[in-house]
């Protein structure tokens, strides 16, 4: 287990939908403990297996006081209330904007066992599901924002350190082909 470095906005990875696991193995049980690691060095909310560079369909979260992982995870919208608040990504470091999300969701998956998961969130868990099942679609927030909110955000991007560096090494993923854990 170890802290791995983040995928950064540009990276092909990030907008690839990732692939569902099926073996519910050793390394899939790493993998979901190099997420924590770096998610907490971080101080992220949650990260999702593709900002590791695997495409699996895994992510962890740490927020609200409640802490975990979904593998596979699908989600679906409780009521109609809507949140209008700052989001960021460990993969746009530095861009923070309001973004709307649902306020109420319940998530659906399994733990790196293949046990059945429920996780039902509000406001920042709701926020935290949904945006790391849009990592795993290669969604990523700055394709939620308003067209002010977006271009705001395009801008620091451009403006950042980070940004326009050299172009992402790609690297087999370490669980096999086809983004399946063996």
């Amino acid at each position: 287990m170890s802290v791995v470095p983040v995928r950064l906005f540009g990276d092909p990875v990030l907008r690839t939908r990732a692939e569902e696991v099926v073996d519910f193995d050793a390394e899939l049980r790493t993998l979901v403990k190099d997420l924590a690691e770096t998610m907490e060095a971080h101080g992220g909310a949650g990260i999702a297996a593709p900002q590791l560079g695997v495409s699996l369909r895994v992510f962890t979260y740490h927020c609200d006081g409640f802490a975990g992982h979904l593998v596979n995870p699908t989600f679906e919208v409780l009521g109609e209330e809507d949140q209008l608040g700052p989001e960021g990504c460990l993969s746009i470091p530095k861009v923070r904007v309001d973004c709307r999300r649902h306020m109420h969701v319940v998530a659906h998956g399994w733990n790196m066992f293949g046990e059945p998961v429920e996780v039902e969130g509000s406001a920042l868990l709701a926020r935290a599901i949904q945006h790391e099942v849009d990592h795993l679609d290669g969604v990523l927030f700055v394709d939620r924002l308003d067209p002010e909110a977006r271009k705001l955000a395009m801008r620091v991007i451009r403006e950042a350190e980070w940004f326009g560096g050299p172009a992402p090494t790609v690297r087999a993923n370490p669980l096999g082909l086809h983004g399946t854990a063996r």
